[in-house]
């Protein structure tokens, strides 16, 4: 794929400013960019929804051939048919300083009461460019699962997470039944699937 025509020196801010700061945070930005034809947009308003990097991992346990995911409550699903409780990969929000690694291993503990002995990483995406900032990076958590599932979360972030732990090929089996419906557990898991049999062999990390 060729490079992209233009980078983030062809784009000019007029103005910037903290729209809304809550939970999370709203933008306001007036802007104006380069045109592919030629010359510059003229200037106009956007609002950014300031999330930030992020890290997630789907956790598995090559001995056992079992995946690990957590269900919990998202305000952004209390439309959904099925109900605002998603079963997703681990996940969280980045702080100043810390690296990928360091961010999931500390969620894995938080979410799931367990410490990956290997992270593999899948890939990294803009969760939803149109309008945020976020980035995720995705890994495959290599765990030991024999323990089953538990209900785990901080209280006072008001987490409430059960670990469920499935065998490999019944999830996969149910991939694409709308109960994974969210962009970065099904990136995890169709990724997981596609490389099976090396993960699990182990073959996968030495490349």
């Amino acid at each position: 794929m060729s490079k992209p025509q233009y980078a983030k020196e062809d784009v000019e801010i007029q103005t910037r400013q903290a729209g809304y700061q809550g939970f999370f945070r709203l933008d306001l930005i007036k802007l104006r960019h380069r045109l592919f034809n030629g010359g510059w947009s003229q200037w106009f308003s956007r609002e950014l929804f300031v999330r930030g990097p992020a890290v997630a991992a789907i956790l598995y346990d090559p001995a056992l051939d079992q995946i690990g995911f957590v269900e919990q409550f998202r305000i952004g699903a209390l439309s959904e048919p099925t109900g605002p409780w998603c079963l997703e990969v681990v996940a969280g929000i980045s702080e100043p300083g810390e690296t990928p690694e360091a961010v999931i291993g500390r969620e894995i503990q938080e979410e799931a009461g367990l410490t990956p002995h290997k992270l593999i990483p899948i890939c990294n995406y803009l969760s939803s460019p149109g309008g945020s900032d976020e980035k995720l990076h995705l890994y495959c958590a290599l765990c030991d699962l024999s323990a089953g599932g538990g209900v785990f979360g901080l209280p006072e972030e008001n987490e409430d997470i059960r670990l469920h732990v499935a065998p490999a090929a019944e999830v996969f089996a149910n991939l694409y039944t709308s109960r994974f419906n969210n962009a970065a557990t099904l990136l995890c898991l169709q990724w997981l699937q596609l490389n099976h049999r090396e993960v699990r062999a182990g073959t996968l990390l030495s490349r």
